[in-house]
């Protein structure tokens, strides 16, 4: 379906795109979308270089000592 698009229909699609938003919007929403992209990969490299948080030292939890469900108790007249 879209491997049919030419550059000329991506430039008619731009122009109409222009002309509905404007190139003051179009400004203003290129410099948001840069800074969130660079934003997102400043996050990114800032949680690859952080320690993990949990520690390797830490035991598993020990399910062997869990109570055991108790007969139920007749009830006596």
């Amino acid at each position: 379906m879209l491997s049919n698009i030419g550059p000329f229909q991506l430039l008619i699609v731009l122009l109409i795109v222009l002309a509905i938003f404007g190139t003051k919007r179009l400004r203003t929403l290129g410099s948001d979308l840069g800074s969130a992209v660079k934003g997102f990969r400043g996050a990114m490299n800032e949680a690859d270089k952080e320690p993990d948080q949990l520690d390797n030292n830490t035991e598993d939890a020990d399910f062997d000592n869990t109570p055991v469900d108790e007969p139920k108790k007749q009830k006596r007249n």
